[in-house]
């Protein structure tokens, strides 16, 4: 009896301290959600004057978007691409952005025939440069269940339609109307810096991006940091927060194709072998999805992305307690069989 005593009390007591810990961690969270201040860091405004654009210059650059939606610069695959309509890409951009292609302080260099590189003098050599990226081409663009022709650059309702209007056409012209305009305004950069527009992005970038890359090693080109692409600033993305968020992708989401062939001696299902073509697959595509690869969510941007919202979020919530959310186990499951090519025909593998 005296024993049982013992286990009671001392189970009592281990409840009394988890309880008691419990409410420890529950308090500690409650304050420092209450009590931390935002990060006003973040919302500090640009350090140039904002720059105001005029009617006729806004309709500009909506013109300017909708003659390159117009222009299919279609890539099927590396071997098959538009190469018509990236030629006529590259001479309509020479047309709508004149200072751009004459200014002193801009050099202008064609790479791998349809790819583009600028580069924009600035006043303070030791500086090292940056460098904006942005692509030509665009994916295709059927046009089953488009409401407007999908090369059309149709407005509507105050919205522009077609194809590369956000991939990335819109970027493309975006940055090249932004310079044009600040050129006309007499802009000088401080830090100089590189424009790169590839041809073949949607394709591998290999024929593009990557010889625009080996152009700049072999002049010793270091970067400061590149922006490729670029995302948007949205307000309302993140529940609980006022602000606009500018949300800034430092890494792209990447994948790998594995084609796995089996040859085995050919034989008939009334001798079946020991171990069969598709049983071998089977063991190794299953191996795959046994071994997926490893979660990193909470060790990268997104951690910082959190930390520096957290003044603004005023919710009890931290990244010890999200890498444990079921979430996880969605984010886990990264690695699947997509396509299968087996036999010919069906046949009896097992006879009983």
């Amino acid at each position: 009896m005296s024993r049982a005593r013992c286990w009671r009390g001392a189970g009592g007591a281990f409840l009394g301290l988890l309880l008691c810990g419990v409410g420890i961690l529950v308090a500690a969270l409650l304050l420092r959600t209450f009590t931390l201040p935002s990060n006003r860091v973040i919302w500090q405004g640009p350090a140039v004057a904002e720059v105001v654009f005029t009617s006729e210059e806004r309709q500009l650059l909506k013109r300017a978007l909708v003659g390159a939606v117009r222009i299919p610069t279609v890539s099927v695959s590396e071997e098959e691409q538009n190469y018509t309509a990236l030629a006529e890409f590259g001479e309509y951009i020479r047309k709508v952005f004149p200072r751009v292609f004459s200014s002193s302080i801009i050099k202008h260099e064609v790479v791998a025939e349809f790819s583009h590189l600028f580069t924009v003098q600035g006043a303070d050599q030791s500086l090292k440069p940056y460098m904006i990226l942005a692509h030509l081409d665009v994916v295709p663009a059927p046009p089953e269940g488009w409401d407007v022709p999908p090369f059309s650059g149709e407005e509507r309702d105050g919205y522009i339609y077609g194809r590369g209007t956000l991939d990335d056409k819109s970027c493309v012209i975006g940055v090249l109307q932004a310079l044009e305009l600040m050129l006309k305004r007499g802009y000088k950069p401080k830090r100089s810096f590189y424009i790169g527009l590839g041809h073949d992005e949607e394709v591998s970038g290999h024929n593009g991006a990557m010889k625009i890359v080996e152009r700049l090693q072999s002049r010793g080109v270091k970067l400061l940091f590149v922006l490729d692409e670029g995302l948007a600033v949205l307000d309302g993305v993140i529940q609980g927060v006022k602000r606009p968020v500018a949300l800034i992708g430092t890494t792209e989401k990447g994948s790998i194709t594995l084609n796995l062939t089996v040859n085995q001696p050919p034989g008939h299902s009334s001798m079946p072998p020991e171990e069969t073509s598709i049983g071998i697959l089977s063991a190794a595509v299953s191996r795959l999805e046994r071994n997926p690869l490893p979660n990193m969510f909470g060790v990268g941007p997104e951690a910082s992305m959190f930390e520096q919202l957290a003044g603004e979020v005023r919710i009890m919530i931290t990244l010890w307690y999200l890498k444990r959310v079921s979430l996880m186990s969605l984010l886990e499951k990264n690695t699947l069989a997509w396509r299968w090519a087996l036999g010919h025909k069906n046949v009896v593998l097992f006879l009983l």
